[in-house]
């Protein structure tokens, strides 16, 4: 009896702590309406709070990304194995002794695409390419699956130290379909590959990929540096930023506008002098970590945040987020029709803002490991509830915030204080604009050729897109990311889908 009691009260404090996100975003949305009537004095201040916030944020973000493209540049130049035999110690791993399990999870990808990812993974520069064994994570629902998994391997069998596919049975009891129950399914396969060649784990790292990642020709030589010369190899994860550069140059113009400034905000975070930075979409981690921690949960959708709670929490809050300033490139949600492209930007959003789930489980872990300093703990909470109400709030607070208190409250908006507020607001998002050219000119510089204006025309063409940033933004990041946060206050779940690929 004392247990059904228990589970009835942990399940209602999970279930409180899925309304929270939610909760909190709406209730920030309708500040300004509701408390410009009950407390304008309090929302005023409030906004202006938000906006010294957004003006921190934006600047520190031009800032990083613009060192962080010297950066990039810098370590294009570097050869690592040249570095590993200078700078290696006693403690060192030696670089010819460590591999990489490579993960590449797909659903129903073509041929094209998965071939793409796999002549990138050929073309890895600076290492044996003996030392990649990569695996095909296929889904056995899949229609064609084996074929094309068949049809790859015949194609890049000697490209590599070992090339195989697996088939993630449908149906699990348990699981949720999608990325994590794929790769985790893949990874014990590759665990028993290893045992069986006789490989230990302490020597092996594992990069999680999406079926269409182009990772840097240097990537792996610089993960291989890196791995064999930190002592707490086994407690990090390594991160390269994530460029949507394969069809920036295809995509309509609002996910190209919505790229661009993720590039730079990306390539910003990686340098985040707080070190609270959580591996996303593209990482690599000690294989050894992995299994410590039973790899991927296979219940949930968003893999890579709670993989980094996971082992946060397992190895005493100890688990950090290493750059690899190698940029990785992958698609740009992409459809047949211009309004599918805008659909799949729409379900990716929705699907990457389901992390929001990873907040109860942050919060209920936090609350078992109690070894962890309560800093440390309360760090990591508090970064994924900034991230999550940021997302869905932002748009609402800097255009409509200033204005609607003293819409709704006209003897507010004969105050000082009421008059002042739309003035301010207006005042700080047009200096932003500034870091906001910053950041643009740093992708600018970084993008592909095909991926540049051409002409005057495309510049003038690209300028007047920017404008339309404020309109693109709200149906294109902030609903998306509401959407998925309200049907998890709801009770809701969310299907994966898969976004189509052209």
């Amino acid at each position: 009896m004392k247990k059904l009691l228990l589970g009835k009260y942990e399940k209602r404090f999970h279930r409180f702590l899925e309304i929270l996100p939610g909760f909190v975003a709406w209730s920030i949305i309708l500040a300004p309406a509701i408390g410009g009537l009950i407390a304008p004095n309090v929302i005023a201040y409030g906004i202006i709070a938000f906006l010294a916030f957004w003006f921190y944020k934006s600047f520190k973000s031009a800032f990083f990304s613009f060192k962080g493209y010297f950066i990039l540049k810098d370590w294009e130049t570097i050869s690592w194995p040249r570095r590993w035999k200078k700078e290696k110690t006693v403690n060192s791993l030696d670089w010819n002794e460590i591999k990489h399990v490579v993960i590449v999870p797909n659903y129903n990808e073509s041929e094209e695409v998965l071939s793409k990812s796999l002549q990138a993974f050929a073309g890895q520069k600076q290492i044996d390419k003996n030392s990649m064994f990569v695996f095909l994570a296929m889904e056995a629902r899949a229609p064609g699956a084996k074929e094309r998994a068949a049809n790859l391997i015949k194609k890049y069998k000697d490209q590599f130290g070992f090339l195989t596919a697996t088939y993630h049975p449908d149906n699990i009891s348990g699981e949720v379909r999608g990325k994590a129950s794929n790769e985790a399914w893949a990874a014990k396969e590759a665990k028993k590959v290893l045992d069986k060649k006789g490989i230990p784990l302490g020597h092996v790292t594992v990069t999680s990929c999406d079926a269409d990642a182009k990772f840097h020709s240097k990537y792996f030589a610089s993960l291989t540096y890196h791995f064999a010369m930190d002592s707490d190899r086994y407690l990090k994860f390594w991160q390269s930023p994530i460029f949507w550069y394969n069809n920036l140059h295809r995509v309509p113009f609002p996910i190209k506008m919505i790229g661009i400034i993720g590039h730079a905000i990306h390539l910003s975070d990686l340098q985040e002098p707080s070190r609270l930075i959580f591996n996303y979409s593209c990482y690599s981690l000690s294989f050894k970590l992995l299994h410590g921690v039973g790899y991927w949960h296979t219940d949930i959708i968003p893999e890579d945040w709670h993989l980094f709670l996971q082992t946060f929490f397992e190895n005493k809050g100890l688990i950090q987020v290493e750059p690899i300033y190698l940029p990785t490139s992958i698609d740009a949600p992409e459809a047949k029709s211009w309004f599918g492209s805008l659909k799949n930007r729409y379900e990716q959003c929705k699907r990457h803002a389901w992390g929001a789930t990873d907040l109860p489980f942050a919060i209920k872990e936090s609350m078992k490991h109690t070894e962890i300093p309560l800093l440390t703990r309360a760090f990591r909470i508090y970064k994924i509830v900034e991230t999550h109400v940021i997302w869905s709030t932002n748009w609402f607070l800097l255009t409509l915030g200033a204005t609607l208190p003293t819409i709704i409250n006209p003897a507010f908006s004969r105050t000082s204080l009421g008059f002042s507020l739309p003035r301010v607001a207006q005042t700080v998002l047009t200096v932003c604009l500034v870091a906001l050219v910053v950041m643009v000119m740093v992708d600018l510089s970084l993008r592909p050729k095909e991926a540049r204006p051409k002409t005057v025309f495309d510049v003038l063409k690209e300028i007047v897109q920017w404008v339309t940033l404020p309109i693109v933004t709200l149906p294109l990041s902030v609903l998306p990311g509401l959407h998925a946060q309200t049907m998890l206050m709801l009770g809701k779940r969310l299907e994966y889908r898969v976004t189509e690929k052209v």
